[in-house]
């Protein structure tokens, strides 16, 4: 059951904001501070206390890290007193959390929906900017034991990588997609004690002296291989374009509609012109992409968000813009 809705006031950057998702690929472009990566934030947090058990305020409070974990400071900054609130909603059901800017304990938040919302839990992963695998020995045993200054997304996308593989035999649509990403990387991922491997003809090779491109493309292989991302689970990934050379873009593009194809829902963020375009034109007919545009209205100030199927209704669209600009001055 897919993600339909996110619905927020006074909320991190947000006066009020209402956004309709698709059941397939989101995707969400806009400029620097427009909220992006907080929407997900949000939806990821959501999704994550189904299976985590978590308080939604306090998810939310671990996945943003306010200053002092201070709740209130999530509320939109202004004059007085001022409630925010997050909603997000799926298949009819709603959860919802609400707090004042001077809410200091996570008890002092109103949470709702709690009870119809984990009946069905939602598998999830959040693929953040930084990759971390090269990183992952020994972090999750200090995240757990100490107060560590990270948003819980990292230590959260490590305990999805190194599950342990499903039992059982690996379907056909599964190997086509790993095959895919094995091509594109020239090798697959082994675990040794904690560290991570690239394996090919050469052997093993560290995850510390590979490519931080080639790094994403291998925790989307072990998502992939240890069953995290199937039908029915929801990835969210902030630029995915990060130091990944451009000519595995459409490699990455295919596979991630691909998993949209066999029921996973997907959210990026993205600045990349390359990225876009890849999607606009690998899409089929019966592929579900929306493409959100996060933007300042030029009146209030405020941030909107318009929504569009189509790549040429992507309005303001400053990354076409910006390639259209260069490539006039070339001329």
């Amino acid at each position: 059951m897919s993600l339909s809705c996110i619905r927020v006031e006074h909320f991190t950057a947000f006066d009020t904001l209402d956004v309709n998702f698709s059941p397939g690929v989101n995707v969400l472009v806009g400029a620097n501070a427009t909220g992006k990566t907080h929407l997900m934030k949000i939806a990821y947090a959501a999704c994550d206390i189904t299976k985590a058990r978590l308080d939604f305020a306090e998810k939310l409070m671990r996945v943003f890290l306010p200053s002092g974990h201070t709740l209130g400071r999530l509320v939109k900054r202004q004059r007085g007193s001022a409630r925010g609130t997050a909603e997000v909603s799926r298949g009819g059901r709603k959860l919802q959390v609400s707090f004042t800017n001077h809410a200091k304990a996570l008890e002092s938040a109103t949470v709702t929906g709690v009870k119809h919302w984990g009946t069905e839990p939602i598998e999830c992963v959040y693929i953040p900017v930084k990759e971390m695998l090269s990183n992952a020995p020994g972090f999750r045993s200090l995240y757990t034991q100490r107060e560590v200054h990270s948003e819980e997304i990292y230590a959260d996308i490590l305990d999805r990588a190194y599950r342990p593989a499903l039992r059982g035999p690996i379907d056909d649509q599964r190997k086509q997609l790993l095959t895919a990403i094995q091509r594109a990387m020239e090798g697959k991922v082994v675990l040794k004690e904690e560290e991570f491997f690239l394996r090919n003809k050469q052997g093993n090779l560290e995850f510390t002296l590979l490519a931080e491109g080639m790094r994403k493309l291998g925790l989307l292989w072990l998502l992939i291989q240890n069953g995290t991302l199937l039908g029915g689970s929801v990835l969210f990934w902030d630029e995915p374009e990060t130091n990944l050379n451009p000519k595995q873009f459409g490699a990455l593009i295919e596979i991630l509609l691909e998993l949209q194809r066999i029921g996973v829902q997907v959210f990026l963020a993205t600045h990349d012109y390359v990225i876009l375009k890849e999607l606009d034109l690998r899409r089929r007919k019966r592929d579900r992409i929306l493409f959100h545009v996060l933007y300042r209205d030029e009146n209030s100030g405020e941030i909107d968000c318009r929504s569009t199927s189509a790549f040429l209704g992507i309005h303001p669209n400053a990354i076409a813009e910006t390639f259209a600009d260069l490539y006039d001055r070339e001329v």
